[in-house]
């Protein structure tokens, strides 16, 4: 049973703050110098000459890394159920890289946008070195994996096809996907919002969210992610954030919706087929009743996938929303580390 407040670990986190120089000078103004969690299981100290397959683990939107330390009623926190999982010996050891991808939007996507900053490069080029300096990991791509819910779902899933040259495994939890299904619903309440609060301005969004409590309002969030969403996919070379949709209307813009699309890792799969046919271990799943419809992401994911051969892959889905469901991340974590250990 979990206990009411933090309890010691049989593992150990270790908390540093890596300064970016990837990040340095972003779009936004946000910090270079962001903090980064690596825990080590139980035994590491013990044996010098051992290493350890990694995987980093990538919040959803509007996450960042102090988030993961918050407790639920009744539920261990994700560092503490991971260090029970590891400490009974029911899953293969491995180091868990928590990753900070924040920015004043809420969010990078974890890819590299004018309009954002290079998250997907700050992950690849410093946070892995980093950890591989740093911790006796084993430094080959089969033995590294990344997971994430949500919007770290989609990192997940883009990463590994991105740079098969590091990452060998994923594991999505209702990653977005299938973007018809996902984000275009909230492209028509975004505009009704605007409209109606705001004279078709996010301008006018943005001055009224800083001047006051954020996320206060029931609009607040698909107001605060589909232009954050935006100025990761469809940003111009200059920064300006380009929305897929007119304002005034809902109306698809099909160039800017283009741009969209080319991200959705369901259209990425036959792009992309080589690197996912080399990855040693995949995860899928979500809730059944998901409130973006990320359970047919999932199939559709699935299904492109099979498309181009790649059929051993662990699929599920789950009677639940899109909230709550930090329970599986345990589950997807134990099966990367036992695919991207060592086989004897």
């Amino acid at each position: 049973m979990a206990l009411p407040y933090s309890a010691d670990l049989a593992g150990r986190l270790d908390r540093h703050v890596l300064t970016s120089d990837l990040l340095r000078g972003n779009p936004l103004g946000d910090p270079f110098e962001r903090p980064l969690e690596v825990y080590v299981p139980p035994g590491y100290d013990d044996d010098a000459s051992r290493r350890y397959p990694a995987v980093y683990v990538l919040q959803g939107y509007t996450g960042m890394l102090p988030m993961w330390h918050n407790r639920s009623p009744f539920r261990p926190t994700f560092p503490e159920a991971l260090d029970a999982m590891f400490s009974a010996g029911d899953a293969a050891p491995c180091v868990v890289v928590f990753v900070d991808a924040w920015t004043a939007y809420g969010g990078s996507q974890f890819v590299d946008s004018p309009g954002t900053g290079p998250y997907h490069s700050y992950l690849c080029d410093e946070v892995v070195p980093f950890v591989d300096r740093h911790y006796r990991t084993l430094d080959a791509p089969a033995h590294r994996g990344v997971s994430g819910k949500s919007s770290g779902g989609f990192g997940a899933m883009i990463t590994p096809m991105l740079r098969p040259d590091l990452f060998g495994g994923l594991a999505t939890h209702a990653g977005d996907a299938l973007y018809e299904a996902c984000y275009v619903e909230g492209f028509a309440k975004v505009a009704r919002v605007l409209r109606d609060q705001y004279d078709g301005s996010y301008e006018k969004f943005w001055e009224d969210f800083r001047s006051r409590t954020p996320m206060a309002k029931p609009d607040d969030g698909d107001l605060v992610i589909t232009y954050g969403v935006a100025a990761c996919f469809s940003a111009d070379p200059d920064g300006t954030v380009r929305l897929p949709f007119d304002p005034g209307t809902g109306r698809l813009v099909d160039d800017v919706w283009q741009r969209w699309l080319d991200w959705d890792p369901v259209r990425m799969v036959p792009r992309y087929a080589d690197a996912l046919r080399g990855l040693t271990a995949i995860w899928i799943d979500a809730g059944t009743r998901d409130q973006w419809y990320l359970d047919l992401g999932a199939e559709a994911f699935r299904r492109e996938l099979a498309a181009i051969g790649v059929d051993d892959v662990h699929f599920e889905l789950f009677d639940a929303t899109h909230m709550g469901i930090d329970y599986r991340y345990p589950l997807s974590l134990a099966y990367l580390a036992e695919r991207l250990t060592p086989q004897r």
